[in-house]
């Protein structure tokens, strides 16, 4: 048995460089997420079905007392006790919360009103926590967003496709997703701020600091206008895996993700992979085919169904966006993604009740009520005693 501190006072005063108190519960359950995002690299199911099971706290204890992890089998309690307890220290925690309040960056968790729930379709792949620097509190504004990402390398053409995209998108409502990098992912952005949209930079590496490092400025601006993310501590560097982990949050976060420029082989293309897992819409920007950046983003139109994406309204349609081009007001649309997805959970024949709906749309049940009873009153659906169906069209 392994002693560590998870005591009120001991997560209080590791917490306390943030100036914020917390009653014992809260406290303890904020610090033991703190310890175990430190303990796991991002996308550790088996962190993530132990934690799912038993709270931060109750799974933190028991990994550490050696108790049996009935969750999990034998070889990965064994094999993830042997992962996580070498990066055991409250020291490391106490320095990544140190780091992070003196970078103003926030630990958001499950427990806060700002954390996107999105995310929580990653199941147990799903983040720990989020280290954010910036304005935490527009993160559930993100629900109607697209991820515009892209390559490194990018051509010309690329980067004023993307400029033109981001600032058309952002500029009406729609926040702009994308992982801070050269390239593609550097012209939404700046365009998304030039346009006095939002946009959020997940990075790979801890918020407290920009990687690339040319790119210092530009995540300080996001962070002053828009968001940084990460789900990595404070302090920690960016590596390959953390690179592809941090994709799926790309894909996970934004409503639709857009490929700009990729090639054949392109870390692109696994941000697509993730938004193609989670059922979220996918497009793709065609370009010349001699060039060897447009090569993935052929390939994703070819091969993986993703829509041509030839302007922002392509975007909007493929965001479920009726027409219109301001996402916040929505004077001329209005963001119908949710309603699609109840729509595609239901069939002309068969009856389904509101829970079997939620079910398969993957919503909550009250949610789906509300925009069941939305749909009936513009003629889309139609409720009986056995519970709702699609309309046929024609009547």
């Amino acid at each position: 048995m392994i002693a560590f501190d998870l005591s009120a006072d001991a997560a209080r005063r590791a917490l306390s460089p943030a100036g914020v108190e917390y009653d014992a519960d809260a406290a303890r359950e904020r610090y033991a997420t703190a310890v175990w995002c430190l303990l796991t690299e991002p996308g550790d199911s088996v962190a993530g079905r132990i934690i799912g099971a038993r709270g931060p706290v109750a799974s933190l204890e028991a990994v550490v007392a050696g108790d049996e992890l009935a969750e999990l089998s034998p070889r990965e309690a064994a094999e993830g006790r042997k992962r996580w307890l070498p990066r055991l220290s409250a020291g490391g925690v106490a320095d990544s919360l140190t780091a992070a309040a003196a970078r103003g960056v926030r630990l958001v968790t499950r427990a806060d009103p700002e954390w996107p729930v999105q995310l929580d379709d990653l199941g147990a792949h799903a983040p720990l926590c989020l280290w954010v620097r910036g304005d935490a509190s527009a993160l559930p504004r993100v629900h109607a967003s697209v991820a515009i990402v892209g390559a490194r390398a990018a051509t010309h053409y690329g980067d004023h496709v993307a400029r033109e995209l981001a600032a058309d998108l952002a500029g009406s409502g729609v926040a702009v997703v994308s992982g801070g990098a050269y390239g593609i992912d550097g012209s939404a952005h700046r365009a998304a701020l030039m346009a006095s949209g939002l946009t959020v930079a997940l990075l790979a590496g801890g918020a407290d600091r920009a990687y690339p490092a040319g790119h210092t400025q530009l995540i300080d601006d996001i962070a002053r206008r828009g968001v940084v993310v990460s789900e990595v501590a404070c302090g920690s560097a960016p590596t390959k895996w953390r690179f592809l982990q941090r994709n799926r949050l790309i894909a996970a976060l934004s409503a639709a993700t857009v490929v700009v420029e990729a090639g054949w082989r392109s870390g692109s293309l696994n941000t697509a992979g993730h938004a193609a897992a989670l059922s979220r819409p996918l497009g793709a920007v065609p370009g010349q085919i001699t060039s060897a950046t447009s090569a993935g983003t052929h390939r994703l139109i070819r091969e993986y169904g993703a829509q041509c994406i030839t302007s922002a309204d392509d975007v909007r349609e493929l965001l479920g966006m009726d027409g219109g081009t301001d996402a916040a007001a929505a004077p001329r649309g209005t963001y119908t993604g949710d309603a699609t997805r109840v729509k595609d959970a239901m069939s002309t024949r068969v009856w389904r009740d509101a829970r079997d709906i939620a079910r398969r749309a993957g919503m909550a049940a009250d949610v789906v009520e509300g925009i069941l009873g939305l749909l009936r009153l513009e003629g889309a659906v139609e409720s009986g005693v056995e519970g709702w169906r699609l309309l046929r069209i024609g009547g």
